[in-house]
């Protein structure tokens, strides 16, 4: 069986490694260098607080490869509500999350502060804090998985744009291949991608930007206030701050950050904390979702694959998700005991109705 494999980020380099794995002759096309994309710019949190069954079996699969592979640093994810009558609410969320297993738990306001100095905590109402979560270094990342698919065997062609002249050909600058089979996992640009051979995915991109503070004194969890919708983690000694989300098209888009960004996230973290930030770095990059806020895995048509609208999740859930496309692909079992196939499904929506990529308010905190 001979696969290709478009998109050199980290989902399509897990994919393409195992399928490898697997016995499959894999050739993975990026048309830059191996995490350019999402992957490069994404955050790095991981963590295995999801309220819902399937989603915290995918998060554990995928926290499970990223220590096997010694890229996952531990690091307390906590999530937080200021507004009054919240407290029920993520009493919900954690005790759902332990009937799953997850190692979370409630912890008091007080108790936060008390374990994190910096952390202002007098105007949280509720929070909840996950134990099992952990950081990744995005260079890092990229590095491993690029040799992990070379080590498997997958010919890697960097600086190599494609086109689909069918499901299963691929073109390139230089020459026209045919596979048994082609995933396409190349964020934004997946759509346009297949719809060249007349596949409709349910699809918006929507840009989120970020920052890198100067160093300062204290140790912080990674953290995720529910009600401003801001995050942070730590990034060695400073702070990554995300947020400022907002639909674009992914065809004319700027990877700077926007200047009203960056002062909103340090004033986020002057209210929440006692620091005083100042920034090193700012930047933007680009995210897909889907209507549901599930992302778009599995079949498209015969010989097609898709992998993409991750709403942010991708590169904490690459491992889980590229080996779930690994498996389809190669007929081999999933190791997850969900109905990944169905909820995931890229064709379960009727038709290519435009939406608002952020705008569900079910989400999970």
């Amino acid at each position: 069986m001979r696969v290709a494999v478009v998109g050199g980020g980290a989902v399509g380099l897990v994919a393409a490694s195992d399928l490898a794995a697997r016995g499959v002759s894999v050739t993975l096309y990026e048309r830059d260098e191996p995490g350019s994309g999402a992957t490069g710019r994404a955050a790095g949190i991981c963590y295995d607080a999801f309220a819902g069954k399937l989603d915290a079996a995918v998060a554990e699969r995928a926290l499970t490869r990223y220590r096997e592979w010694e890229l996952l640093d531990p690091c307390p994810y906590v999530w937080a509500a200021r507004e009054r009558g919240d407290e029920t609410a993520i009493q919900g969320q954690v005790a759902e999350m332990q009937s799953h297993g997850r190692p979370v738990e409630r912890i008091s306001p007080d108790e936060l502060g008390e374990r994190y100095p910096p952390l202002r905590t007098e105007r949280i109402e509720a929070a909840g804090i996950a134990t099992a979560a952990g950081l990744l270094d995005t260079d890092a990342v990229v590095t491993r998985l690029a040799d992990r698919a070379r080590e498997c065997g997958v010919t890697v062609e960097t600086n190599a744009p494609v086109s689909l002249l069918g499901p299963t050909t691929v073109e390139t600058p230089s020459r026209r291949t045919d596979f048994d089979a082609v995933v396409v996992a190349a964020g934004p640009a997946t759509k346009p991608l297949v719809a060249d051979v007349g596949v409709s995915l349910a699809l918006e991109t929507y840009r989120t930007q970020a920052l890198v503070t100067d160093p300062f004194e204290g140790a912080l969890p990674s953290f995720y206030d529910a009600t401003e919708e801001f995050y942070w983690r730590p990034h060695g000694d400073a702070l990554l701050v995300g947020g400022g989300a907002h639909a674009t098209d992914p065809a004319e888009w700027d990877a700077d950050a926007d200047p009203a960004f960056v002062e909103a996230a340090l004033e986020n973290v002057r209210s929440s904390t006692t620091l005083d930030p100042t920034f090193d770095r700012a930047w933007a990059g680009l995210c897909t979702a889907a209507p549901d806020r599930d992302p778009l895995v599995g079949r498209a048509t015969d010989g097609l694959w898709v992998a993409t609208g991750w709403q942010g999740h991708g590169l904490m859930r690459a491992p889980a998700m590229g080996e779930f496309v690994a498996e389809q692909v190669s007929g081999t079992a999933s190791r997850i005991d969900a109905p990944l196939s169905t909820r995931f499904d890229p064709t379960r929506f009727d038709d290519e109705a435009s939406f608002d990529p952020l705008g569900d308010p079910t989400a999970d905190w």
